[in-house]
């Protein structure tokens, strides 16, 4: 499952509305959680921004203990990024969400841990008809 930056801040910061079941969402999820470095990047300013730094960090190191798995983002899926953001520039789509989608393309993911319901689920990707969105 690839993973965008809502349920990865949510889980993170105990007073957002969301925190209960993006928490929960992560710990019970089977099989990797994928995040690419742009989802990283996201995910380590808004903690900085709204949690602090002792979170940021935690965040970071849960790539080395194994409970989150870095997905590696090619310049292919840059390129496909570049489509979408394009394709979609009316919603506007953005970077982010681009990236994941892309990425999502390139593994063949059909599920999106997301609270981004708004984009993820307007975005028509090239493998499967749409995303199913959780939580």
């Amino acid at each position: 499952m690839l993973v965008d930056s809502g349920p990865l801040v949510a889980a993170a910061n105990r007073r957002d509305t969301h925190h209960e079941v993006s928490a929960k969402l992560l710990r019970e999820a089977a099989g990797p959680l994928l995040v690419s470095a742009v989802v990283i990047a996201e995910v380590g300013y808004f903690l900085e921004e709204h949690v602090g730094g002792v979170a940021e960090a935690a965040f970071l190191r849960s790539f080395g203990t194994g409970f989150l798995t870095l997905a590696e983002t090619t310049l292919a899926e840059l390129d496909r990024a570049a489509e979408l953001v394009e394709q979609y520039a009316d919603l506007p789509l953005g970077t982010t969400d681009a990236v994941v989608v892309a990425t999502a393309e390139r593994l063949g993911a059909t599920t999106i841990a997301t609270l981004d319901r708004r984009h993820f689920s307007v975005v028509r990707p090239r493998h499967v008809e749409a995303f199913t969105l959780l939580p």
